[in-house]
């Protein structure tokens, strides 16, 4: 074979290598359910969420909680969280998140609350939606969708210390989606087990005070 038609096959070999990846890249995400925000950098702005509308989510459409004593309020890491806590226990430092992405934006409560199951890994292999507790009440006349999991945790948003390595074990969920006045308010508070766990009442207290308005 002369060496024309060698650099000919290896030029050939490049193209098709280069758009396999391009295709790659272009497939969206499975788990995310729709409205839902990446989980990953956006290549350029134009594909980052839209942002928030002037005033959505404050005054009239917004709401607030009373936060519980012994957690710490921290400044949010990112636009797409209205408030941000640390929780510190036994196990060591947990994180409770409340996202807020605006009308039409973030999902709804059921899909979000599988996809938050979906992040957990059981040691049997049953799939984590099996052995999550959901629940469902009205608190200010919003309804509001609960979930409490624990495992081994693949997922890497909100909970603090995470691996990318793979999934953490000995982790726990608790997760709330509050309908409010004019978009889902989602509240996740994350990290070990024996950190989170004892964390129930409180969690559920302050979901409990939630009321419109801030």
């Amino acid at each position: 074979m002369n060496r024309s038609r060698l650099a000919g096959l290896a030029a050939l070999l490049a193209l098709t290598l280069s758009l396999n990846a391009a295709a790659q890249d272009q497939k969206p995400p499975q788990d995310l359910p729709p409205g839902h925000p990446p989980t990953s950098k956006p290549a350029t702005a134009a594909d980052a969420l839209p942002p928030v509308p002037a005033g959505s989510g404050t005054g009239e459409t917004g709401l607030s909680w009373d936060v519980p004593a012994a957690w710490t309020a921290e400044t949010p890491s990112s636009s797409m969280r209205r408030a941000q806590y640390r929780v510190t226990g036994e196990g060591g430092d947990g994180e409770c998140v409340v996202y807020y992405f605006g009308p039409g934006q973030g999902g709804d409560a059921r899909a979000n609350v599988e996809r938050w199951a979906g992040q957990f890994v059981q040691p049997d292999g049953t799939p984590s939606l099996e052995k999550a507790t959901l629940g469902e009440l009205q608190v200010a006349g919003m309804a509001v969708t609960t979930i409490e999991v624990a495992g081994a945790y693949s997922g890497s948003m909100t909970m603090r210390g995470a691996s990318q390595q793979g999934p953490q074990p000995g982790q726990m969920l608790l997760g709330a989606v509050a309908e409010g006045p004019d978009a889902n308010w989602f509240f996740k508070l994350t990290g070990p087990e024996a950190t989170v766990a004892p964390q129930r009442d409180a969690f559920a207290a302050m979901i409990g005070s939630l009321r419109r308005g801030e």
